[in-house]
């Protein structure tokens, strides 16, 4: 069994090791990408204009090809991590900058209004109304970007044996060993499974208020909108 997991020692790392590497270049991305889209989101709410230009550009700079992204980023963070991980989360802003407009959008007014004769101002009434209510649709969109993410990983093996369990693909196909390219899909696709499953536990517990139905479209309208 162990012979399974044995890593040719050009990858210098273990299997677990890949295995958290791979998570770190996956999921810091979209959390720096969820840091970006909150402040974004709630400008383009309040600046209605705004959102329609804000969202052509990064759907612009979603379709610009990964490889493109390292080739002008090379020179200024050379075959680094960094290097596979800033396009990682200019990609992530697709999906949630939407997840977040729309999540916040569907606030009633009404509410909105309780909090400001409450005495709350515009960053307090953001973070303490608006973000908790549009949680099912930030967390819809961390999922999609989450997988997303883990999956487009291993296109960093291409510079500089920076992508992850990406690496044993590549590895796999130029020692004709078959078990690292499975090892390597295999692992991917559980990567993906759990931080999703995660993910559906982390919303069951922030909004034990919503109806399953509910939930269940919330994602589905994030995906649509990410596909656009």
């Amino acid at each position: 069994m162990t012979e399974l997991f044995d890593m040719p020692s050009d990858l210098q790392h273990s299997y677990l090791g890949l295995v958290a590497l791979h998570l770190r270049e996956a999921l810091i991305p979209v959390l720096a990408g969820l840091l970006v889209a909150l402040p974004v989101a709630q400008v383009c709410v309040r600046v209605r204009w705004l959102y329609p230009p804000l969202l052509w550009v990064t759907t612009v700079l979603y379709a610009i090809p990964s490889l493109a992204f390292f080739v002008v980023l090379i020179d200024y963070t050379g075959l680094s991590e960094t290097t596979v991980m800033i396009p990682l989360a200019v990609y992530s802003l697709v999906v949630l900058v939407p997840a977040i407009v729309d999540g916040v959008r569907s606030v009633p007014q009404e509410t909105l209004a309780a909090a400001t004769a409450m005495g709350f101002g515009p960053v307090r009434r953001y973070v303490q109304v608006q973000l908790p209510i549009a949680a099912p649709a930030i967390i819809a969109g961390l999922r999609v970007a989450s997988v997303s993410s883990i999956s487009l990983v291993s296109v960093g093996m291409l510079i500089g044996n920076e992508g992850a369990l990406g690496n044993l693909l590549n590895s796999g196909l130029s020692y004709n060993q078959p078990r690292l390219v499975w090892l390597s899909v295999v692992g991917t696709a559980v990567l993906a499974v759990l931080v999703d499953a995660l993910l559906v536990v982390l919303r069951l517990l922030v909004t034990p208020w919503m109806p399953r139905g509910t939930r269940k479209n919330t994602r589905t309208r994030v995906m649509k909108e990410a596909a656009r």
